[in-house]
């Protein structure tokens, strides 16, 4: 495993992270958002990512010995993508919570003595031992920046890795505001919990009807689903709420993508299911997992888990670095939501450039249009073809059922110079 950190102070980072949020003055409503937005995201965010790498691996038809460049986000994708056994995988992330965790997994899989101590430590994520685990596997080689973070003690005077040892899916911005929402909705009469008694599809659907569903015409629910802050703890800025709502109140938004996750599959298969209505993977032996987490995956996980490359910077950035046609698989997941013209066109430029024949983009948005047509310039954009049947067909199949759209783009002309 590499570890690239271009950024050496907390300043720079904070600056990078404004620059790809901030679109307005700071005197402005949307300004001042803006930046509430960027003080939440600066810390540990997504425990665990939420979109379905099931779906990207499938688009992206990911073939060994493939380079790919992804946004790094709870490491999940990363982490699965190496059952593919691509030939290296750039992970990014202008969160440095997010790189110590991308680093804390991978270490992990290299380190730990079997997958039952893996899967103790990030499946469960709940047991004293994985704190022996930590001091005696894993602290030892991590970098220092990483083991810094890890060791750092929270506001509780207790050590960030203690987490895992506590419910580490209970933690972060998105484990804080699915706590918050449960907690409101038990105050409002109903638990999401009672969803795991449900045994097949019919009985998912009868609970979220009668238990679930009216909870989004509380009169409650309705005003804070109407706060563009209100969904920070998804990770969605002000410019993302305005899309994802769709000219919506984002109640009845928030409804139809609770709506697909309670209903469009198994409990049995959708872990995104099981953190959002339970807050843990357990309660059934044979539940889904991440790929990276099931028994018959992890010997080539920690195989090809040294091909990972760590750094802390844009993906625009990164890319920058890199040589033309050097890319098989882009994955962006939902950050050209955020990003300005200049900023999608500056980032599609460089994907062009780097792109190797056949090439192909993975990306979400909050509302389910495409976003890049009329944003990036027709010179870069023709250069794409558009896979119009098949982005739909895998945001069907997207079991995290958060975004409104699944995009897929295959790479057809010649890289840019």
């Amino acid at each position: 495993m590499a570890i690239q950190d271009t950024f050496t102070e907390l300043k720079e980072t904070k600056e990078k992270l404004s620059r790809a949020v901030h679109q307005n003055t700071a005197v402005s409503k949307s300004g001042i958002l803006e930046r509430l937005f960027t003080m939440a995201f600066s810390g540990l965010v997504y425990p665990q990512i939420w979109e379905d790498p099931q779906v990207d691996m499938a688009a992206l038809d990911i073939k060994p010995g493939d380079n790919i460049i992804t946004i790094a986000s709870g490491g999940c994708n990363v982490m699965s993508y190496l059952t593919a056994e691509p030939g290296e995988i750039i992970a990014v992330d202008l969160n440095p919570a997010h790189i110590a965790l991308n680093e804390l997994k991978i270490v992990a899989a290299q380190r730990l003595p079997s997958w039952y101590d893996f899967h103790r430590f990030f499946a469960d994520a709940s047991s004293k031992l994985n704190l022996e685990a930590y001091d005696l596997f894993i602290e030892p080689h991590l970098s220092d920046k990483s083991r810094k973070y890890w060791n750092a003690k929270r506001f509780n005077g207790k050590h960030r890795i203690e987490m895992f040892a506590n419910g580490f899916y209970y933690y972060g911005l998105l484990g804080r505001f699915i706590g918050l929402a449960h907690f409101v909705s038990r105050r409002l009469g109903a638990d999401p919990r009672e969803m795991m008694v449900a045994k097949n599809l019919q009985e998912q659907r009868a609970i979220f009807n009668t238990r679930i569903s009216p909870l989004f015409d509380k009169k409650s629910i309705r005003w804070l689903a109407s706060l563009e802050v209100s969904l920070y703890g998804l990770g969605i800025p002000p410019a993302q709420y305005h899309a994802l709502a769709g000219g919506k109140h984002m109640a009845d938004v928030l409804r139809e993508r609770t709506r697909k996750l309670a209903c469009d599959f198994p409990l049995s298969e959708n872990y995104f299911a099981r953190q959002a209505f339970n807050r843990s993977y357990g309660g059934m032996p044979d539940a889904a997992l991440p790929g990276y987490l099931e028994k018959k995956n992890f010997q080539t996980v920690r195989d090809m888990s040294e091909r990972v490359t760590l750094t802390h910077d844009s993906i625009t950035h990164t890319l920058a670095a890199k040589p033309s046609a050097s890319i098989d698989a882009v994955v962006l997941l939902d950050a050209q939501d955020w990003m300005s013209r200049e900023q999608l066109n500056d980032l599609w430029r460089e994907i062009t450039r780097t792109a190797r024949p056949g090439a192909r983009v993975i990306f979400r948005t909050a509302a389910q249009p495409d976003l890049l047509p009329g944003q990036v310039s027709p010179e870069i954009l023709n250069r794409w073809s558009y896979d119009e049947a098949a982005s739909k067909e895998f945001n069907l199949k997207d079991r995290s059922a958060i975004y409104g759209g699944c995009h897929l783009y295959k790479f057809i002309g010649e890289s840019l110079s």
